[in-house]
């Protein structure tokens, strides 16, 4: 008997505790703190689209939003544009508007918001990139080394 009042027991407490945690996970139930950006309206490209795109390398200009280690761990494609993220907005001016653009970053999610930010500034925007992304659909990356750093004794010495 006692087995029994402890199983009820127990499963009214979680009948009760059920909706507040799907309230949880809803977006009124989050507070202001967690709450989500908007989402891109940028559009994210396919491995088959951003090929059909770098297939003409007179009319598209890669912008690869990441940092430079990111490349040199995950690679890239193999002519960009480097200029993270954080920096786009201030390089906007030398730009050419003249190119179709393509953002990149890991998984297109940087590279959407840029995306968004290029095509508010007056730039034709093909879409947003992600190079795991394009990796992991059959997309071959090109590897880039990490710069060899020089000491000033090396530097010196030649």
């Amino acid at each position: 008997m006692k087995a029994l009042k402890l199983t009820l027991l127990l499963l009214g407490a979680l009948a009760a505790a059920a909706p507040l945690a799907y309230s949880a996970d809803s977006p009124k139930g989050r507070g202001a703190a967690t709450t989500q950006a908007p989402a891109s309206k940028a559009h994210v490209l396919s491995r088959e689209e951003l090929d059909k795109l770098l297939a003409q390398p007179g009319k598209v200009l890669v912008i690869d939003v990441r940092r430079p280690d990111e490349v040199s761990e995950i690679g890239g494609l193999p002519v960009y544009l480097s200029i993270q993220a954080g920096d786009l907005e201030k390089s906007l001016a030398w730009i050419p508007k003249d190119r179709l653009i393509v953002t990149l970053s890991n998984h297109a999610g940087r590279a959407a918001k840029a995306a968004d930010l290029l095509a508010a500034n007056g730039f034709k925007v093909a879409g947003a990139a992600g190079a795991q992304t394009y990796e992991q659909q059959g997309g071959k990356l090109a590897k880039v080394g990490k710069p060899a750093t020089t000491t000033a004794s090396t530097a010196s010495a030649h």
